[in-house]
């Protein structure tokens, strides 16, 4: 039949066509969308006791509409993602029921159920002791797996050939890692910040470093990535008494550098801190760091002895992970600019009574963050510039 974009009367039909569901009349549906690129639907039973989503990627932007055209493909590189993480941190995904490639189409877990960490975040609720820990262990277990330790040489080289995602990394290399820091169309700021925007962009020291970053993310083809980690794309809640973290989303997927992964997480919790800092309700925003690096340097290591070659010892491990660390800080630092000067804002600083006090302290922040990565050799010396 081809490609065709579903509507919400075409799912009960779409799931029995697609082996989901015998009784089409048992069948509920609304549509939930909400992110900016694709339609989600969910389709549930009469008596509630069984539902499924439905996420079909558009040939644009969703917020955008034609305007904004976008390969729909990219749905291929969130199913590969999914696939691969299943195998590793099943617990950590939904469960994907089926990909349609005809139609870039996933049938997948129902988490409604579960709440997204930013809206969790932004409405004063705390981490809790599981969620960073189990995101850093999720990018330990991703990227160690899809690496050169991890994987035969042959078959990365095709995981790379597979991977790879010219559109969405065009994306990222020009709204986070370009666009800031140049007079650009899709650049904007609250009136407070004019100066800040005016004087990183002058700053050469800096756009230097983000040059290095970017190019980094341009070649340094180490890993799979989820490529756009951040607490929108966490959904987190309780089930049978026990913590549940899941994170979806995985549609900028692609082999880059692994730190780019735990930068963009650092960067969405140190902002979320600067929101709970400017409404006087933190509480344990300033664990996540060190709980999502200790979860993955531990889980990191703990796969090193399986590694497939050999010749790289425990002391290049020890350089590999410094490289990881100081490269994660300062992707965290371009991320929180591009949020706040940039494309795409964030919820947690645009919904403040007064957005400008923790933009301009987020904003410096991610300056210091990018031009002394490092410099900052570890947690402590990074709260040291966190905190006032």
């Amino acid at each position: 039949m081809g490609y065709r974009i579903l509507e919400t009367y075409d799912i009960p039909g779409y799931l029995h066509e697609r082996g989901h569901w015998e009784d089409v009349t048992d069948i509920r549906v609304r549509e939930v969308s909400d992110g900016n690129m694709n339609r989600v639907f969910l389709a549930s039973s009469a008596d509630g006791t069984r539902s499924v989503a439905v996420k079909q990627a558009l040939p644009w932007v969703r917020v955008a509409g034609p305007s904004w055209p976008m390969n729909p493909d990219r749905a291929d590189a969130e199913a590969r993602a999914y696939e691969r993480i299943a195998e590793v941190a099943p617990d950590k995904i939904p469960a994907i029921h089926g990909y349609d490639p005809e139609n870039y189409a996933l049938v997948m877990e129902d988490m409604s159920d579960l709440e997204v960490l930013r809206t969790l975040l932004n409405e004063g609720a705390a981490y809790g002791p599981h969620t960073s820990a189990r995101i850093g262990e999720l990018v330990a277990r991703l990227s160690f797996t899809t690496s050169d330790f991890g994987m035969p040489s042959a078959e990365r080289k095709a995981l790379i050939a597979a991977s790879v995602s010219p559109e969405l990394c065009k994306i990222t290399e020009d709204v986070v890692l370009s666009e800031p820091y140049v007079e650009h169309e899709h650049n904007h700021w609250h009136e407070g910040l004019d100066d800040l925007a005016a004087t990183f962009r002058a700053d050469a020291r800096l756009r230097t470093e983000v040059a290095d970053l970017r190019h980094t993310f341009m070649t340094g083809a180490q890993a799979l990535l989820h490529g756009d980690l951040h607490t929108g794309s966490i959904m987190v809640g309780t089930r049978e008494g026990a913590p549940v973290v899941r994170v979806f989303d995985p549609e900028f997927s692609f082999v880059g550098p692994i730190g780019f992964d735990l930068g963009l997480y650092w960067a969405n919790a140190l902002v979320s801190e600067e929101r709970a800092r400017a409404l006087g309700t933190l509480s344990d925003h300033a664990d996540q760091l060190r709980l999502s690096w200790d979860a993955f340097e531990t889980e990191f290591r703990r796969l090193w002895p399986t590694r497939v070659d050999t010749f790289f010892d425990d002391a290049y491990l020890d350089r590999f992970l410094h490289r990881v660390w100081t490269q994660s800080l300062g992707y965290a630092g371009t991320e929180i600019v591009r949020r706040i000067i940039g494309f795409a804002h964030l919820t947690d600083l645009t919904t403040l009574p007064d957005p400008v006090p923790a933009s301009r302290r987020a904003l410096l922040l991610g300056r210091e963050l990018i031009v002394r990565r490092e410099e900052l050799t570890d947690v402590a010396a990074v709260r040291a510039i966190v905190e006032p």
